[in-house]
C-alpha cells in the first residue's frame, strides 16, 4: 500500500466504483488545492458517478529551484526548465509510490485498462512517466501546463519498446510565463514520433494554472475513455 495520503471524489457506498483516476497537483501545492480548486473552476466537482478520482498528497522535500527549501513536490530538478538532466533517482522514487497506488486499485477489482493518471504542472510529468515508462498498460494520460526534459527517460524508454502506451490528452495556455508552450508541444511532438497517439490543446487565454475549460476538457476525455458499465 502506497504511503501517500490522499483525497477522494468518488461513486456513492452503496455503488463500486468501475474505474480510476489518479490526479496528481502541481509543485507546492496539496490534494485539497486541486480538489476544491477544480470544482470551483468548473463548477462542479471533478468526479464520476462510476469513478474514483484519487487526488494524491506529495511528499514534503527539498526542492532544489527553491534553494533546497522544503517544498510539497512529487521529485526534485535541477530547474524548471526542458534543457537541464532530470533527476531521475527522485523520479524513480515517487514512482515507487504511484505504482502501489496503482496496485492498491488493482487489489480492489479495477484492471490497468480501468486507470487514466494525470496531473497539473509537475504532476502531469509525473503522470506522463507513471503512464509512458513505469506502467505503459493503463488506459490513458493528461498533462496540464507540463513537460517533459530534452533528454527525459521517458524518452529512450519509448525508444526500446515495442507495444502499445497509453493514450494522451495535454492542454497547454498560451499565456503560460512558467512553462512555455512550445517546452509542452516540443513534449508531445516528440512523443508522438515515438509512438504516443493523442491530441494537443492550447487555450489562448489561459495561463499556468488551469482554468474551468481546460479541466472540462480532461473531464469529458477521461468520461470517454472509461464510460460508464
Amino acid at each position: 500500500m502506497s504511503r501517500l495520503s490522499a483525497l477522494v471524489n468518488g461513486p456513492t457506498v452503496l455503488r463500486k466504483h468501475t474505474g480510476t483516476v489518479l490526479f496528481f497537483h502541481g509543485s507546492g501545492s496539496t490534494a485539497e488545492d486541486i480538489k476544491e480548486g477544480s470544482a470551483f473552476l468548473m463548477r462542479k466537482n471533478f468526479s464520476f458517478p462510476h469513478l474514483k478520482v484519487v487526488f494524491p498528497n506529495a511528499p514534503l522535500q527539498p526542492y532544489t529551484p527553491l534553494d533546497g527549501e522544503l517544498s510539497t513536490v512529487w521529485f526534485d530538478r535541477i530547474a524548471i526548465e526542458s534543457s537541464v538532466p532530470e533527476k531521475l533517482e527522485s523520479i524513480n522514487k515517487i514512482g515507487e509510490e504511484v505504482l502501489k497506488l496503482i496496485k492498491d486499485e488493482n487489489d480492489q477489482g479495477i484492471p490497468d485498462n480501468r486507470i487514466i493518471v494525470g496531473g497539473l504542472s509537475m504532476g502531469g510529468a509525473l503522470a506522463l512517466h507513471a503512464g509512458l515508462r513505469l506502467k505503459t498498460s493503463l488506459a490513458g494520460i493528461f498533462a496540464i501546463s507540463s513537460f517533459l526534459n530534452d533528454g527525459s527517460a521517458v524518452y529512450s524508454h519509448l525508444k526500446d519498446l515495442n507495444q502499445p502506451v497509453p493514450e494522451l490528452m495535454q492542454l497547454h495556455g498560451a499565456q503560460d510565463d512558467l512553462v512555455p508552450v512550445e517546452s509542452a508541444k516540443s513534449t508531445f511532438d516528440k512523443l508522438t514520433t515515438l509512438g504516443v497517439t493523442g491530441k494537443f490543446f492550447i487555450d489562448e487565454y489561459a495561463e499556468h494554472m488551469p482554468n474551468g475549460d481546460q479541466l472540462l476538457a480532461a473531464h469529458n476525455w477521461i468520461q470517454e475513455k472509461l464510460p460508464n458499465r
